[in-house]
């Protein structure tokens, strides 16, 4: 049975504590089995919504771009891994741009009313926020989890687990944390598991 993994790095900085978190969850979904991709934000081209609201009429995107195009295999996906650090307290730009451009399928699911996810298809696609950050503040993930929530909730996931580790500053990094990339992997092969259990009932 094929879980089909879609990973994406919304950070600009390539191989920082963000996206070794991330690698970290996609290597232990690999492990137990899972088909594994990984995206970068920064390697695509797409601008952010107009807010035209065209496609409160035709339910399409009149922009097309990278971001149609991967919002394509987000659908096609049985776990969404999106991935940020904080910044300023939020997700970066180039995620928040990218989830602003979720606006078509929106409008399908709650204004035209040909998209639609059953309880099923939800709980069999679990979604996974990962994150890292820089102060040690408790609460310093929160601006982040409400923009992931409609992300979810938009393309049909379940908002699953998170996958955070705050203080890298420090700690001098994700790889001078004593648990985090540990946690991931393990988190990673779990959903895997749980994934090919739902979807065997």
């Amino acid at each position: 049975m094929e879980i089909k993994v879609l990973g994406i790095s919304g950070s600009p900085h390539r191989h920082g504590n963000t996206e070794t978190l991330l690698d970290s969850f996609l290597e232990g979904t690999h492990a137990s089995g899972g088909t594994v991709e990984k995206v970068i934000l920064n390697t695509l081209q797409y601008s952010p919504c107009r807010g035209c609201n065209a496609c409160h009429k035709s339910g399409d995107c009149i922009v097309k771009d990278d971001a149609v195009i991967l919002y394509e295999k987000i659908l096609a996906s049985d776990c969404l891994a999106v991935a940020s650090p904080i910044y300023t307290m939020g997700i970066t730009a180039e995620l928040k741009g990218f989830i602003d451009r979720q606006q078509y399928l929106w409008a399908r699911k709650f204004i035209l009313k040909t998209l639609y996810f059953s309880d099923d298809h939800i709980k069999r696609h679990k979604g996974i926020f990962i994150s890292t950050a820089g102060l040690g503040w408790d609460n310093v993930f929160d601006g982040a989890f409400p923009v992931i929530t409609a992300l979810f909730n938009t393309t049909g996931f379940e908002y699953y687990d998170n996958v955070i580790a705050n203080d890298m500053d420090r700690y001098g990094g994700v790889k001078k944390h004593p648990a985090a990339l540990k946690d991931a992997f393990e988190k990673g092969g779990k959903v895997v598991g749980v994934i090919e259990k739902l979807k065997t009932i």
